[in-house]
């Protein structure tokens, strides 16, 4: 079977999720199925606490889905494939570890959708265009972009964005709130450094692990809640928090004045 996601699981705390298919890292159902496997590992071991998603190369972090693919599957499977899909970066959104994306080239299509469902998108300076182009080829964004994107800018602007086609580049992205950062770098390499350098504020020793987990949890699902059961959940998970050895060590740190040395526990 070829590899067309790679994951790698750092002694940083990091896991790596390497999108591969050349030449623009499109994705397929082999995708999915692939990214749906390394998104349950790194959910499922205890060192890993946060996840950083690039795409292989530096000119596309990930252009969406083969359209070869789409012109010749059956209904049947294009709905089925885009349900897995959908399935899959809901399971990347609701895991309760940060999920950074690193845009070093294009991000178009359902690869913004793949970037929407990540709690954070990094872009390098001049490396790409980012945009939801769909309508040019008669559909929408079908991977979750109708409902992320109007989550994240509005209703009005997210619409114009879909409606249009339009690609911006990410300088434009950053001013409107699509990309949280642009990053100056020397190469891919030098931006992938710089990112993951960034993830490190995320993970123990800085910071505690389960705390931003569960803020993302708050956060997500909260969200979506009435803001009385957005308050119940923020309750529950805060008492979780409270036992935790980070909430002890945190504190003790706080009356004691110095830095604290978070564990992830």
């Amino acid at each position: 079977m070829t590899a067309l996601v790679h994951y790698e699981a750092g002694a940083d705390g990091i896991a790596v999720l390497t999108l591969d298919d050349p030449p623009a890292n499109t994705y397929s159902y082999e995708m999915m199925k692939q990214l749906d496997a390394a998104i349950l590992e790194a959910r499922m071991d205890a060192a890993v606490h946060a996840i950083l998603l690039r795409g292989a190369g530096e000119k596309f972090f990930c252009a969406g889905a083969d359209i070869k693919m789409l012109a010749t599957a059956e209904p049947r499977f294009k709905y089925y494939f885009c349900l897995h899909a959908n399935e899959t970066l809901s399971r990347l959104e609701q895991t309760p570890k940060p999920v950074i994306a690193a845009l070093g080239g294009h991000c178009v299509g359902g690869g913004l959708e793949v970037a929407l469902a990540a709690d954070l998108r990094l872009a390098r300076k001049g490396a790409g265009k980012v945009g939801l182009p769909e309508v040019n080829l008669g559909v929408l964004p079908g991977t979750g972009g109708t409902q992320r994107l109007v989550r994240l800018l509005g209703r009005g602007r997210a619409f114009e964005l879909m409606a249009s086609g339009r690609l911006m580049d990410f300088d434009e992205a950053h001013r409107i709130g699509l990309v949280h950062d642009v990053i100056e770098a020397r190469d891919g390499a030098d931006f992938f450094a710089q990112v993951r350098a960034r993830a490190l504020d995320y993970v123990p020793p800085r910071r505690a692990a389960r705390a931003v987990g569960l803020i993302k949890r708050a956060v997500i699902s909260g969200g979506e809640a009435s803001f009385a059961e957005g308050l119940a959940l923020e309750r529950e998970l805060q008492q979780q928090l409270f036992e935790s050895e980070d909430a002890r060590e945190g504190i003790a740190a706080n009356l004691e004045k110095r830095t604290p040395a978070f564990k992830g526990r």
